[in-house]
């Protein structure tokens, strides 16, 4: 089998993705056809509805990337999930309404110089329509992409929340975010697609290994409507605006993060999945 073809969903991958149900999720009622502005609108109203979250990797709890799975948690328990998660599930949906998409690897360079070189561990759509080629990226913490973005280099591209281009160094593709008036590095591509396995692999190392950032830090993030951003990193709450202020809140007790994640991430967590974060016990 061809890498390409292999980074697709199977052809019968509407039988098993439950649309309506996700698009009641995200609070979507448009049409369900492959078109660029549905590609559009389903990415702006996922990356507002769906939290980007890596609670079950803090709770030691194993992340499954099958179809069900996916859509238990991100869908019908309303959770969110990370990159592997959000761009998975996402990858079902867009193939199940008829979109040429498949799944490609990237490296996450955000707070990372480009010279450091970080491990393959980051999954992006990369979708096909009428002949031009474009990128999704709807899990990507606090810079997950509200739109999504022509694979057109050096092309300075609106999104509901910070303008995006793509732009190359020699073979290598760099996904960049408009911040305070400085491009910076989101993530870093080859456009080499990413079948299951080499998913599998990546998810493992980075929800097991010690020294991932996801066994070590607390991390939420959800976009809001007017390009407001709202993030969580332990025990820290921020909002940021349109023009890039953030107002930063300290959290100080667990009931203070359980009821941040309520009312601003829509996450009603119950019994076990109360992640006790050490400094944040009252």
């Amino acid at each position: 089998m061809k890498m390409d073809q292999a980074a697709r969903p199977a052809e019968n991958v509407s039988d098993y993705v439950d649309l309506n149900a996700y698009f009641r999720r995200i609070g979507y009622d448009g049409p369900q056809e492959p078109s660029l502005s549905v590609l559009h609108d389903i990415v702006h109203a996922h990356v507002l509805s769906i939290p980007f979250e890596n609670l079950d990797v803090l709770l030691g709890r194993p992340i499954c990337l099958d179809a069900a799975a996916l859509q238990k948690k991100l869908v019908h328990d309303r959770r969110g999930g990370y990159c592997f998660e959000q761009n998975g599930l996402l990858l079902l949906v867009l193939a199940a309404i008829g979109f040429d998409v498949i799944a490609i690897s990237a490296r996450v360079k955000i707070g990372y110089p480009r010279t450091e070189i970080t491990p393959r561990t980051h999954q992006v759509l990369r979708i096909e329509i009428e002949g031009e080629s474009w990128l999704a990226d709807v899990g990507v913490g606090g810079l997950s992409s509200t739109a999504a973005l022509k694979l057109e280099l050096d092309s300075e591209q609106k999104t509901p929340h910070e303008t995006r281009r793509i732009v190359r160094d020699d073979d290598l593709y760099f996904h960049q975010a408009l911040l305070a008036g400085t491009w910076e590095d989101v993530c870093q591509m080859t456009l080499e697609p990413m079948p299951p396995i080499d998913r599998e692999v990546a998810n493992w190392y980075t929800s097991t290994h010690p020294q991932s950032r996801f066994k070590n830090l607390l991390m939420v993030a959800k976009a809001a409507p007017e390009g407001v951003r709202l993030t969580m990193l332990n025990d820290v709450f921020s909002v940021r605006d349109a023009s890039g202020t953030a107002t930063k809140t300290p959290i100080r007790t667990q009931e203070e993060m359980l009821d941040l994640l309520a009312e601003h991430f829509k996450m009603e967590l119950q019994g076990d999945d109360r992640y006790d974060l050490p400094l944040l016990r009252g």
